[in-house]
């Protein structure tokens, strides 16, 4: 299936699996890659050393496009991009919109620059920044999102630019591929989706721990970093909540320091990191250091297994999805359902 989006990365289908941090090592990018779709390496939880790394390691597993994932405004975010140049990767996706000079250095050199947005006017911005095309995420995606949800924000965004549309938040079938499609856009972009696949790393108690959802276990909440936040509900979450903001700051400062000791970050720049996601909202202290470490809380369950201390985002789809494919299967089972899609629709006619 050729689209704008096909056109513009070099793959077979119009499917992106998006940069969760802790889960789109280079296992899972590369089986993603070597299925046809996009696969984004996530890198907010890497040092700048293992992210080279794990550049080599993809293409050491596979020829096909892929893409990274960065956080503009981290201190270090330039470095990064000086990476992803000298290893040749093919595709730039940001969380946060990128500045102008961060998005011409990057097509100067030939890269691909796709941020990821949740309101209109970010994507006019990021579109009239020089942005190859935009990954558009309603409120039904997992992580930090809007309230908007795809089937108004999407027709939006594809009126609004001239640029290829990616649609997020809510898609993991063949269907939802063609409703997108007929939206306007040039394709998906999954994370659960993704996550819930056998290439996934994630431990076997987390994904059974997702597969079990309901679509009432998936919520929203802004105890985590003050920012809303879709996830499933666990203990963590809960205590969060209803914490007073002493120990709240006591979890957040102890938790820093540990992802400040795996990231190699200082304490400034972590502070910095976090002062960054504020966007000048009323946040505590301990808000703003958990929005610096908030990869700390999701390796608790993504890497260490612990359900009941960490953060698992998810998309409401986790409530719908019961089975664990490969990033293959996965792949070929949703370009099928849209084929037979398209077929019913045009015999309908």
């Amino acid at each position: 299936m050729e689209t704008a989006l096909t056109r513009l990365v070099g793959v077979r289908h119009p499917i992106v699996q998006t940069g969760m941090g802790w889960v789109a090592g280079p296992r899972l990018v590369s089986a993603t890659a070597n299925a046809g779709a996009l696969g984004i390496l996530a890198s907010a939880t890497m040092t700048p050393d293992r992210l080279r790394e794990a550049i080599r390691e993809v293409k050491s597993r596979t020829r096909a496009p892929f893409g990274v994932n960065l956080r503009a405004d981290a201190a270090d975010a330039g470095d990064r991009v000086s990476i992803m140049i000298e290893e040749g990767v093919r595709v730039a996706s940001f969380a946060l919109a990128p500045s102008p000079e961060l998005i011409a250095g990057l097509k100067e050199a030939g890269v691909v620059v796709i941020p990821s947005i949740g309101a209109r006017r970010h994507a006019e911005k990021v579109a009239a920044w020089g942005a190859d095309a935009v990954i558009v995420q309603g409120g039904e995606g997992g992580g930090h999102t809007g309230e908007v949800a795809t089937t108004v924000l999407l027709p939006q965004v594809v009126d609004a630019v001239r640029i290829p549309v990616v649609a997020a938040g809510g898609f993991f079938d063949g269907r939802g591929l063609v409703a997108a499609l007929a939206y306007g856009a040039a394709g998906v972009a999954m994370g659960t989706r993704f996550l819930l696949t056998s290439e996934s790393t994630v431990p076997d108690v987390v994904k059974a721990r997702y597969l079990a959802a309901t679509v009432k276990d998936v919520t929203v909440t802004r105890a985590v970093d003050g920012l809303p936040h879709r996830m499933l509900r666990t203990d963590l979450v809960a205590s969060l909540e209803n914490a007073g903001r002493a120990r709240a700051l006591f979890q957040a400062v102890r938790r820093a320091a540990g992802f400040r000791t795996l990231s190699g970050l200082t304490w400034r720049q972590l502070v910095r990191d976090g002062l960054a996601l504020k966007h000048g909202k009323d946040l505590s202290w301990s808000q703003v250091l958990l929005a610096a470490n908030t990869p700390m809380l999701l390796k608790s369950a993504m890497v260490d297994g612990r359900t009941d201390l960490g953060v698992m985002a998810s998309g409401q789809v986790a409530g719908v999805i019961d089975d664990l494919p490969s990033c293959a299967e996965l792949v070929q089972r949703i370009m099928k359902e849209a084929d037979g899609t398209r077929a019913r629709l045009t015999a309908s006619r």
